[in-house]
């Protein structure tokens, strides 16, 4: 996803010599072709993530559309003022790459541990917050977010997940990517949401689900600010249950947000959210075991599912 993300933003900086590119000192066997071939474009702020979006809202409020680059929290959660004062608050062109959402970075422990960003970013006033589920929604996430105004953040995996789209028509801030339809013969059918990089577990997940004859309409939500409340009121309309499945604490984050226009419209769909507990994680492993310890991967997802729907 990180190497699709470069590639689209390379293609994208040398039509527009007005996109730049800083990094926190972090990334560079991904930014390697991006500082070789706009090295005009390139600035490496140091491991200094404040300043780095200090100097990225100023470039910005000179006309630039700039991208600042780091992995986990180090480029929000710990210039998080910089990013309400500076970016948010002045409507500044900044979009915000952060690599290594979720578990991605889990054997470093929970310092590098992305779980609680998505909440505390979308809470601030008009920032958009995308979560691309795939390389393929990745690329087209990179070239909308140029073109939309105000602050974004853009919320990635690690590399080399697998696509889950061959290609995507009229991608579009704020609306839902449909992944499937439920299958005609079912005798029980839901409605499965996902936000980010787990994609691919609820894909995998919704698989699982067909197969054992329970039919799934399953989104993929790419952004999570301004949410697709469309897509929600249709679903909590002819669904009983609507599962929410995120890489991030349940309070605040993805499942949180659908609970908002669910609490909004009065429907009285059961929300099944499976996702972190509001705890940090005290463990240290690769993504796919803290994905399977938290109950996040497409067997357990099914389990749950069946649990709760039984």
């Amino acid at each position: 996803m990180r190497d699709t993300v470069i590639r689209t933003l390379i293609e994208q900086a040398k039509k527009d010599k007005n996109i730049e590119l800083i990094t926190g000192d972090l990334g560079f066997g991904v930014l390697k072709p991006f500082y070789e071939q706009l090295p005009n474009q390139f600035t490496n702020a140091g491991i200094a993530e404040q300043s780095m979006t200090g100097i990225a809202a100023g470039m910005a409020l000179s006309g630039k559309t700039v991208f600042t680059y780091s992995i986990g929290n180090f480029p929000t959660l710990r210039c998080v003022e910089q990013i309400r004062n500076d970016c948010a608050y002045m409507k500044a062109n900044v979009k915000i790459i952060c690599v290594g959402g979720g578990f991605v970075y889990g054997s470093l422990g929970m310092s590098h541990q992305a779980t609680d960003d998505i909440a505390i970013i979308r809470a601030l006033p008009g920032v958009t917050v995308v979560c691309p589920g795939d390389p393929t929604e990745a690329a087209e996430a990179v070239k909308a977010i140029i073109h939309t105004p105000g602050t974004v953040y853009l919320r990635l995996g690690r590399g080399g997940e697998k696509k889950v789209h061959e290609k995507i028509e009229n991608f579009q801030i704020g609306k839902a990517i449909k992944v499937r339809e439920p299958i005609e013969s079912a005798n029980k059918k839901i409605a499965v949401f996902s936000a980010g990089a787990i994609l691919e577990e609820a894909t995998a997940a919704a698989d699982l689900l067909e197969q054992d004859g329970i039919g799934v309409e399953q989104y993929s939500f790419h952004t999570v600010k301004p949410i697709d409340k469309e897509v929600i009121a249709a679903c909590a309309k002819e669904y009983d249950y609507i599962v929410t499945v995120e890489e991030h604490n349940i309070l605040g984050g993805f499942a949180s947000a659908v609970s908002e226009v669910i609490t909004d419209i009065g429907a009285k769909v059961k929300l099944i959210k499976i996702g972190i507990p509001d705890e940090y994680c005290t463990a240290v492993g690769n993504q796919n075991y803290l994905r399977s310890l938290y109950g996040m991967n497409a067997e357990q997802i099914v389990k749950r599912v069946k649990e709760e729907i039984s």
